[in-house]
């Protein structure tokens, strides 16, 4: 077994979760025969997939003392993500998500979390030694749904500014999680001024951004706090706005399989354009972030070709002889 590096460069907190995938694509819930558990939750697809691409990688977070969650360690060990910084909950079990496909592009999910270990992270559980030479710090909204992990995510932001660290919030808004829709956008909006980086989706940059216009909702959140907001598009590839440059890139096509995860795929190829130089800052230009979302399209089309995300996340090898035989000069 391969061992992860103990001084990551880019950190993600939240859920690790065991995704039930459906055995069969175009059925509902009471219509799919049988679901396969494969390893999931956002930020630690996102660390999976950047240690995939060469970029050393840390997860934090916390499953249930049960089988799944012993699993879902060993798989991130496996990959050369460090797990020094996951608890294991010996009252709460790991929290199960039960997924259908009615395509290939779209998933409907059901969490099983009543609570789920993933929400009972504490501050106190914190390693801030984990964010000494970090250069990115990822994390998504569902470690804000309740208490104690809504308090450890906020805390563990606060260790990642006193490092330097560029600060990255997935919105991933999911709506049965939370008491309300209300609810959501207002700890949403409380994180948008801590957020650096901002990725949304279509639907969340018009519910956050009150427009169906990119550019307006994109200038609407700057003004919020974040530096970088990116913009995944599905098919239609990926959008960037920052207060001085914003642009479309393009996507690669592909014969998708399952979209499910790319982009966390995408996201991971991302920050590992961002965190390769000492300040991230200096990569804001319309050319560089031009040819950093050109690699996280990659990065999520390739996903797109298998089954379930931790398997299907490329390699940098993979990416980079995808790009050459797409004709993009990298």
């Amino acid at each position: 077994m391969t061992h992860a590096a103990s001084d990551p460069r880019i950190v993600t907190l939240g859920e690790i979760i065991m995704d039930m995938f459906p055995q069969e694509i175009g059925k509902s819930f009471a219509e799919v025969t049988a679901f396969l558990p494969k390893p999931g939750g956002a930020p630690a697809n996102v660390a999976v997939a950047a240690a995939r691409l060469g970029t050393a990688t840390a997860y934090i977070g916390k499953v249930g003392e049960d089988a799944f969650g012993h699993v879902l360690v060993d798989v991130l060990r496996s990959q050369n993500v460090e797990t020094r910084g996951i608890a294991f909950d010996p009252d709460v079990r790991t929290t199960m998500v039960f997924i259908t496909m009615p395509d290939e592009h779209t998933q409907e999910f059901v969490f099983y979390r009543n609570p789920g270990a993933d929400l009972q992270l504490r501050t106190d559980e914190l390693d801030a030694s984990l964010f000494a030479n970090a250069r990115a710090f990822h994390f998504g909204s569902l470690s804000l749904v309740e208490e104690p992990a809504r308090s450890a995510t906020y805390a563990a932001i606060e260790m990642a500014k006193k490092a330097g660290a560029l600060v990255s919030f997935d919105v991933n808004y999911r709506p049965t999680l939370w008491a309300s829709p209300q609810e959501a956008q207002a700890e949403i909006r409380r994180i948008l001024p801590l957020a650096d980086l901002l990725k949304v989706n279509e639907v969340e940059i018009a519910l956050l951004g009150g427009s169906g216009d990119l550019e307006s909702a994109c200038r609407t959140l700057l003004a919020q706090g974040p530096g970088l907001i990116v913009v995944t598009l599905g098919a239609e590839g990926s959008f960037f706005c920052t207060n001085q440059v914003s642009g479309a890139v393009a996507p690669f096509r592909v014969n998708t399989v399952d979209a499910t995860g790319c982009g966390d795929a995408f996201i991971a190829g991302l920050l590992t354009r961002l965190t390769a130089s000492d300040d991230w800052h200096e990569l804001l230009t319309a050319e560089t972030l031009r040819k950093a979302l050109t690699f996280g399209n990659a990065v999520g089309a390739l996903t797109a070709l298998t089954r379930g995300v931790i398997p299907a996340l490329p390699s940098k090898e993979q990416v980079h002889n995808f790009l050459q035989q797409q004709g993009v000069d990298w």
